[in-house]
């Protein structure tokens, strides 16, 4: 596991996640990991699209299955 410094920005994640269940896991897993930062949730994939075009994040894990724009056609 890798000490990070000062200089160094974390990791800046985006989850999008239709089960709130899934999606406060994976948000717990990464706030708690070194390195990383969640700047936002997403409830489906139209959410998602809106919130990466303002937060501009590092990586977004996203479900493949969501309602109003899946995993797959988010673009």
């Amino acid at each position: 596991c890798k000490v990070m410094t000062k200089s160094e920005a974390p990791i800046r994640v985006l989850i999008a996640e239709d089960s709130a269940v899934a999606r406060e896991l994976l948000v717990s897993i990464l706030q708690n990991a070194s390195g990383m930062q969640v700047v936002g949730t997403a409830h489906n994939g139209l959410e998602a699209v809106r919130l990466a075009k303002r937060l501009q994040p590092d990586v977004i894990t996203m479900d493949v299955y969501m309602p109003e724009l899946d995993g797959l056609e988010a673009r």
